[in-house]
Protein backbone atom coordinates (compact mmCIF):
# COMPACT_ATOMS: atom_id res chain seq x y z
CA UNK A 1 0.00 0.00 0.00
CA UNK A 2 1.08 3.10 -1.34
CA UNK A 3 1.29 6.57 0.78
CA UNK A 4 -1.20 7.90 -2.01
CA UNK A 5 -3.72 4.97 -1.31
CA UNK A 6 -3.51 5.94 2.66
CA UNK A 7 -4.21 9.61 1.46
CA UNK A 8 -6.57 9.16 -0.65
CA UNK A 9 -8.98 6.71 1.53
CA UNK A 10 -7.55 9.44 4.70
CA UNK A 11 -9.63 11.98 2.22
CA UNK A 12 -13.11 10.15 2.22
CA UNK A 13 -13.14 9.79 5.46
CA UNK A 14 -12.47 13.32 6.05
CA UNK A 15 -9.14 13.46 7.15
CA UNK A 16 -6.56 15.61 4.53
CA UNK A 17 -3.54 14.83 5.46
CA UNK A 18 -0.46 15.78 3.29
CA UNK A 19 1.89 13.28 1.69
CA UNK A 20 4.65 14.79 3.65
CA UNK A 21 3.52 14.46 7.25
CA UNK A 22 2.17 10.64 6.27
CA UNK A 23 5.94 10.37 5.03
CA UNK A 24 7.41 12.21 8.28
CA UNK A 25 4.99 10.04 10.50
CA UNK A 26 6.53 6.68 8.38
CA UNK A 27 9.95 7.67 8.64
CA UNK A 28 9.60 9.01 12.07
CA UNK A 29 10.97 12.36 11.96
CA UNK A 30 7.48 13.19 13.27
CA UNK A 31 4.61 12.03 15.31
CA UNK A 32 0.62 12.58 15.30
CA UNK A 33 0.00 15.29 17.74
CA UNK A 34 -3.47 16.67 18.05
CA UNK A 35 -7.00 15.23 18.04
CA UNK A 36 -7.19 15.51 14.26
CA UNK A 37 -4.19 13.70 13.61
CA UNK A 38 -5.04 11.25 16.08
CA UNK A 39 -8.14 10.47 14.58
CA UNK A 40 -6.31 9.99 11.23
CA UNK A 41 -3.96 7.79 13.00
CA UNK A 42 -7.15 5.66 13.92
CA UNK A 43 -7.80 5.39 10.45
CA UNK A 44 -4.96 4.21 9.40
CA UNK A 45 -5.34 1.38 12.08
CA UNK A 46 -8.50 0.65 10.62
CA UNK A 47 -7.32 1.09 6.21
CA UNK A 48 -4.47 -1.68 7.18
CA UNK A 49 -6.44 -3.82 8.95
CA UNK A 50 -4.55 -3.62 12.22
CA UNK A 51 -5.84 -4.01 15.59
CA UNK A 52 -6.89 -0.57 17.47
CA UNK A 53 -4.51 0.43 19.77
CA UNK A 54 -1.68 -1.04 17.59
CA UNK A 55 -0.16 2.51 16.47
CA UNK A 56 -2.41 4.91 18.79
CA UNK A 57 -0.59 2.92 21.48
CA UNK A 58 2.76 3.70 20.68
CA UNK A 59 3.15 7.29 20.89
CA UNK A 60 3.11 7.95 25.16
CA UNK A 61 3.30 11.33 25.99
CA UNK A 62 3.11 14.45 23.87
CA UNK A 63 6.27 15.97 22.28
CA UNK A 64 4.57 19.29 22.36
CA UNK A 65 5.52 22.16 24.69
CA UNK A 66 2.10 23.74 24.03
CA UNK A 67 2.31 27.49 22.96
CA UNK A 68 5.05 29.21 24.19
CA UNK A 69 4.21 33.30 23.96
CA UNK A 70 6.95 36.13 24.06
CA UNK A 71 10.00 35.53 26.42
CA UNK A 72 10.17 39.06 27.56
CA UNK A 73 11.76 40.97 30.91
CA UNK A 74 8.30 40.84 33.47
CA UNK A 75 8.99 44.09 34.41
CA UNK A 76 8.86 47.75 32.56
CA UNK A 77 12.15 49.08 34.44
CA UNK A 78 14.54 48.05 32.12
CA UNK A 79 17.72 49.30 34.51
CA UNK A 80 17.61 46.09 36.70
CA UNK A 81 17.35 43.81 33.36
CA UNK A 82 21.58 44.94 33.13
CA UNK A 83 22.01 43.38 36.85
CA UNK A 84 19.85 40.22 35.75
CA UNK A 85 21.98 39.48 33.02
CA UNK A 86 25.01 39.96 35.19
CA UNK A 87 23.32 37.60 37.48
CA UNK A 88 22.75 34.88 34.79
CA UNK A 89 26.02 35.35 33.38
CA UNK A 90 27.90 34.63 36.67
CA UNK A 91 25.84 31.76 37.61
CA UNK A 92 26.75 29.91 34.43
CA UNK A 93 22.67 30.57 32.60
CA UNK A 94 21.69 31.64 29.51
CA UNK A 95 19.56 34.65 29.29
CA UNK A 96 16.98 34.94 28.73
CA UNK A 97 16.03 31.61 30.40
CA UNK A 98 15.16 28.80 28.06
CA UNK A 99 12.71 26.95 31.35
CA UNK A 100 9.37 27.98 31.61
CA UNK A 101 7.34 27.99 35.09
CA UNK A 102 3.34 26.42 33.83
CA UNK A 103 2.62 26.31 37.24
CA UNK A 104 3.47 28.21 40.40
CA UNK A 105 2.41 28.88 44.19
CA UNK A 106 3.92 31.20 46.13
CA UNK A 107 2.80 30.87 50.03
CA UNK A 108 4.68 34.12 51.89
CA UNK A 109 4.69 34.42 55.90
CA UNK A 110 4.40 38.13 57.57
CA UNK A 111 5.73 38.32 61.26
CA UNK A 112 3.64 40.00 64.11
CA UNK A 113 5.98 43.06 63.25
CA UNK A 114 3.89 42.97 59.60
CA UNK A 115 7.05 42.45 57.63
CA UNK A 116 7.99 39.39 55.68
CA UNK A 117 9.84 36.55 56.89
CA UNK A 118 9.61 34.27 54.59
CA UNK A 119 8.48 33.02 51.22
CA UNK A 120 8.15 29.31 49.70
CA UNK A 121 7.87 28.83 45.55
CA UNK A 122 6.55 25.73 44.24
CA UNK A 123 6.65 25.13 40.69
CA UNK A 124 6.22 22.82 37.85
CA UNK A 125 8.66 23.61 35.33
CA UNK A 126 9.77 22.77 31.76
CA UNK A 127 11.76 22.42 29.38
CA UNK A 128 11.18 24.50 25.44
CA UNK A 129 14.35 23.48 24.31
CA UNK A 130 17.33 20.94 24.03
CA UNK A 131 18.26 20.05 27.54
CA UNK A 132 18.30 21.91 31.04
CA UNK A 133 20.21 20.69 34.25
CA UNK A 134 19.62 23.94 35.97
CA UNK A 135 17.26 27.00 36.50
CA UNK A 136 18.21 30.59 38.17
CA UNK A 137 15.85 31.74 40.23
CA UNK A 138 16.12 35.56 41.57
CA UNK A 139 15.11 37.82 44.17
CA UNK A 140 14.72 41.06 42.83
CA UNK A 141 14.48 44.58 45.20
CA UNK A 142 14.34 47.38 42.58
CA UNK A 143 15.72 50.72 43.76
CA UNK A 144 16.14 49.18 47.16
CA UNK A 145 19.57 47.77 48.46
CA UNK A 146 19.23 44.38 50.40
CA UNK A 147 21.83 42.28 52.26
CA UNK A 148 21.64 38.15 50.38
CA UNK A 149 18.89 36.53 51.70
CA UNK A 150 19.46 32.92 52.83
CA UNK A 151 18.28 30.48 49.41
CA UNK A 152 17.13 26.86 50.09
CA UNK A 153 16.14 23.94 48.30
CA UNK A 154 13.58 22.19 49.35
CA UNK A 155 12.66 19.47 46.71
CA UNK A 156 13.46 18.63 43.10
CA UNK A 157 16.98 19.57 43.29
CA UNK A 158 20.16 20.94 44.98
CA UNK A 159 21.37 24.25 45.62
CA UNK A 160 24.15 25.44 43.24
CA UNK A 161 25.81 28.73 43.37
CA UNK A 162 24.66 31.78 44.88
CA UNK A 163 25.59 35.30 43.11
CA UNK A 164 24.13 39.21 44.87
CA UNK A 165 24.66 41.78 42.11
CA UNK A 166 26.91 44.89 43.68
CA UNK A 167 24.12 47.13 43.56
CA UNK A 168 22.30 45.36 46.18
CA UNK A 169 19.40 45.04 43.96
CA UNK A 170 19.45 41.25 42.68
CA UNK A 171 20.03 38.51 44.31
CA UNK A 172 19.59 34.51 42.95
CA UNK A 173 20.86 30.66 43.39
CA UNK A 174 21.37 27.98 40.92
CA UNK A 175 18.94 25.48 41.22
CA UNK A 176 20.65 22.42 39.81
CA UNK A 177 17.86 19.77 38.91
CA UNK A 178 17.62 16.07 39.94
CA UNK A 179 17.63 15.09 36.48
CA UNK A 180 18.29 16.92 33.07
CA UNK A 181 15.16 18.22 31.80
CA UNK A 182 14.77 17.62 27.89
CA UNK A 183 11.76 19.41 25.88
CA UNK A 184 9.09 19.25 26.55
CA UNK A 185 9.59 17.54 29.78
CA UNK A 186 8.60 19.04 32.69
CA UNK A 187 9.55 18.82 37.07
CA UNK A 188 8.62 19.90 40.20
CA UNK A 189 10.43 21.89 42.35
CA UNK A 190 10.77 23.20 45.46
CA UNK A 191 12.41 26.43 47.55
CA UNK A 192 12.30 28.52 49.80
CA UNK A 193 13.89 32.00 50.43
CA UNK A 194 14.03 33.58 54.14
CA UNK A 195 15.62 37.50 55.15
CA UNK A 196 17.98 37.96 57.66
CA UNK A 197 17.25 40.66 60.62
CA UNK A 198 19.10 43.42 58.94
CA UNK A 199 17.39 42.99 55.67
CA UNK A 200 15.01 46.35 55.25
CA UNK A 201 11.38 46.00 56.34
CA UNK A 202 9.17 44.67 53.39
CA UNK A 203 5.75 45.02 53.13
CA UNK A 204 4.91 43.27 49.56
CA UNK A 205 5.36 39.75 48.01
CA UNK A 206 4.88 38.62 44.49
CA UNK A 207 6.37 36.88 41.91
CA UNK A 208 7.78 37.44 38.61
CA UNK A 209 7.50 35.32 35.17
CA UNK A 210 9.16 35.77 31.72
CA UNK A 211 7.08 33.43 29.99
CA UNK A 212 3.16 33.15 30.21
CA UNK A 213 2.37 30.59 33.62
CA UNK A 214 -0.74 28.49 33.29
CA UNK A 215 -1.64 29.38 37.36
CA UNK A 216 0.02 31.74 39.26
CA UNK A 217 -1.10 31.77 43.03
CA UNK A 218 0.05 34.42 45.51
CA UNK A 219 -1.02 33.22 48.83
CA UNK A 220 -0.03 35.59 51.87
CA UNK A 221 -0.43 34.34 55.24
CA UNK A 222 -0.67 37.32 58.13
CA UNK A 223 0.56 37.00 61.55
CA UNK A 224 -2.73 36.82 64.20
CA UNK A 225 -0.90 40.31 65.44
CA UNK A 226 -0.32 42.20 62.03
CA UNK A 227 -3.86 42.21 59.84
CA UNK A 228 -3.29 45.09 58.03
CA UNK A 229 -5.09 47.86 57.50
CA UNK A 230 -5.11 47.56 53.97
CA UNK A 231 -4.44 45.72 51.02
CA UNK A 232 -3.23 46.67 46.93
CA UNK A 233 -3.20 44.10 44.31
CA UNK A 234 -0.52 45.54 41.33
CA UNK A 235 0.06 44.04 38.24
CA UNK A 236 3.63 45.07 36.34
CA UNK A 237 4.02 44.51 33.01
CA UNK A 238 6.64 45.07 30.89
CA UNK A 239 4.52 47.48 29.05
CA UNK A 240 3.24 49.44 32.38
CA UNK A 241 1.88 49.12 35.83
CA UNK A 242 -1.75 48.66 37.09
CA UNK A 243 -2.72 48.58 41.36
CA UNK A 244 -5.99 48.27 42.53
CA UNK A 245 -7.14 48.07 46.52
CA UNK A 246 -8.55 44.90 47.54
CA UNK A 247 -9.96 43.46 50.77
CA UNK A 248 -8.56 40.59 53.27
CA UNK A 249 -12.44 39.36 53.48
CA UNK A 250 -11.86 38.36 57.18
CA UNK A 251 -9.29 36.11 58.38
CA UNK A 252 -5.75 36.63 58.59
CA UNK A 253 -4.57 35.25 55.04
CA UNK A 254 -5.22 36.43 51.16
CA UNK A 255 -4.84 35.01 47.76
CA UNK A 256 -4.15 36.44 44.26
CA UNK A 257 -4.93 33.54 41.37
CA UNK A 258 -4.03 34.65 37.84
CA UNK A 259 -4.15 31.95 35.14
CA UNK A 260 -3.03 32.14 31.64
CA UNK A 261 -0.48 35.34 32.98
CA UNK A 262 2.36 37.07 32.21
CA UNK A 263 5.00 38.22 30.97
CA UNK A 264 4.75 40.33 34.44
CA UNK A 265 5.00 39.97 38.22
CA UNK A 266 1.63 39.76 40.39
CA UNK A 267 2.48 41.45 43.75
CA UNK A 268 0.28 42.52 46.75
CA UNK A 269 1.19 45.12 49.36
CA UNK A 270 0.09 46.25 52.51
CA UNK A 271 0.37 48.55 55.53
CA UNK A 272 -0.78 50.01 58.58
CA UNK A 273 -3.21 53.42 59.13
CA UNK A 274 -3.38 55.50 56.08
CA UNK A 275 -2.87 54.17 52.82
CA UNK A 276 0.46 55.25 51.46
Amino acid sequence: MTLSWVQARLRARGNRVSLATLSYWRSGARRPEGAQSIAALVDIEELLGLPPGTLTGLLGSSHRTGPLGPNLFPLEQHVIERSVRDAFAALGAEYPDTSRELTTHSVTDVDAHGNVCGTQIRSIVQSTIGTITAIPFLELTPGVRTPPPTFRVDSGGRRGALYSHPDGEVHGMLFELDAPLTAPQTAVVEWSVSYPEDYPPTRETGHAVARQCRELLIWTRFHPDAVPDWLEERVDTPHGMTAAPISLRGGTSVHLVRRAFGPGALVLRWGYGDRA
